[in-house]
């Protein structure tokens, strides 16, 4: 069942690397153009909307961060679709990937942070009113929290996902053996099965935006 993790290769190439080049190819490029066709402009919305949700509660000088997580958000959502595909593999089951993503996103709010707010930055490591002997614990608590933070958005991408391509294995695999010996539990496995794979579905494009959510929520923190 773990072979559809597993890194491989055809014809000498990674499949892993022909994976990550293609939500690039998807998408078309604008164009200077007065007026841009259907597609250019549906997809212009998709980004305004998503980039004005994510960014209203941050300030004008979070808002450089914008074409950055809009990227990442339209890449993590465009290879969790496709990773749902049959006979394809999806590079955010790889737990070595999404904390290449995670760790250098979350390292560059915390230094945004120490840089700009420095006093702001510190302060979060320790509450207000906060009694004395307490001090050293709580620093102590609040600084893991924050190194917790990038493997926490890592884990939680690698595992939901993983964890759906597993439950739609194991249901198609018992769907198929049941179709022999018990077609009607065959049948009722497979309208689970299917409405296993829309749930799949909107977690693919929920995960991706809970990821650019929390990198948000991180700069605004900073």
């Amino acid at each position: 069942f773990f072979d559809q993790f597993s890194l491989t290769a055809f014809m000498g190439i990674p499949l892993i690397a022909l994976a990550l080049t293609l939500p690039w190819i998807l998408y078309p490029t604008p164009q200077n153009r007065c007026l841009n066709n259907r597609l250019l402009t549906l997809q212009a919305c998709f980004i305004r909307q998503l980039t004005h949700q994510l960014f209203l509660p941050i300030n004008p000088g979070g808002h450089k961060w914008a074409l950055l997580l809009a990227s990442v958000l339209i890449f993590l959502i465009t290879l969790n679709l496709l990773g749902i595909l049959p006979y394809t593999f999806t590079p955010t089951t790889q737990l070595s990937m999404n904390m290449g993503l995670a760790v250098p996103l979350w390292l560059a709010t915390v230094l945004i942070g120490a840089r700009h707010q420095p006093t702001h930055s510190l302060a979060h490591l320790l509450p207000v009113g906060t009694p004395t002997p307490l001090i050293p614990i709580l620093i102590m608590i609040e600084t893991i929290s924050q190194f917790i933070r990038p493997i926490a958005l890592g884990v939680r991408l690698t595992a939901n996902l993983t964890a759906g391509h597993l439950l739609i294995q194991l249901i198609s695999t018992a769907a198929f053996y049941l179709a022999f010996t018990m077609p009607t539990v065959s049948i009722l496995t497979m309208g689970l099965l299917l409405l296993l794979s829309i749930l799949e579905l909107a977690v693919a494009i929920i995960q991706a935006y809970v990821f650019v959510l929390l990198v948000s929520l991180y700069l605004q923190d900073s």
